[in-house]
């Protein structure tokens, strides 16, 4: 038996991270009362990436209510091969943030929660700049809010009337021109 035939219907792999985890307290009468946030990214590497935060006074219990809502928020991302379609910049509250293709072979040029939105969406090569703050929720929802940006290439060349070789990165063109 293969293992496609042992997993349930409807169920798929989802790459799961989890970015930030903090204690956060309120003061009552007694004293201090701890509870946890989980700020989680999940994906499936193919092109579809959500996020979620959960909080609970238990970190286990934070973490899956954060991925709950993730699974829930899943987005589709448009995708060129292994990097994004074109450059894009997206803002949230005081974070920018903004990616650029890169030819195969470049990885993922990102830092701590942007890298993990960009691998659970299925980017293996890209380069991006943070810019402004550095607080990981908005990090993660700027980086989401710029993928959410991309174009289809064939849908942006057919919009122009142009062919799809000139909607191309220049590295594409080049592979294809080397093709034939």
């Amino acid at each position: 038996m293969e293992l496609e035939e042992l997993r349930p219907f409807g169920v798929e792999e989802l790459y799961e991270s989890v970015i930030e985890i903090k204690r956060t307290a309120k003061m009552m009468k007694g004293g201090r009362r701890f509870h946890f946030r989980a700020l989680v990214v999940v994906g499936d590497g193919k092109g579809r990436v959500g996020m979620g935060m959960g909080k609970a006074t238990e970190v286990p219990e934070a973490i899956r209510k954060a991925l709950e809502k993730a699974r829930r928020s899943m987005v589709k991302v448009n995708l060129l091969g292994t990097t994004i379609p074109h450059p894009v910049m997206a803002k949230f509250a005081a974070s920018k943030v903004f990616l650029r293709p890169a030819s195969p072979g470049t990885g993922v040029i990102a830092g701590g929660p942007v890298r993990a939105v960009l691998e659970a969406a299925g980017v293996k090569d890209v380069l991006s700049k943070a810019f402004g703050s550095t607080q990981p929720i908005n990090l993660v929802k700027a980086t989401i809010a710029a993928l959410m940006q991309l174009k289809d290439p064939a849908e942006e060349a057919r919009k122009r009337g142009k062919p799809l070789e000139e909607v191309l990165p220049f590295w594409m063109r080049r592979a294809e021109n080397e093709r034939r």
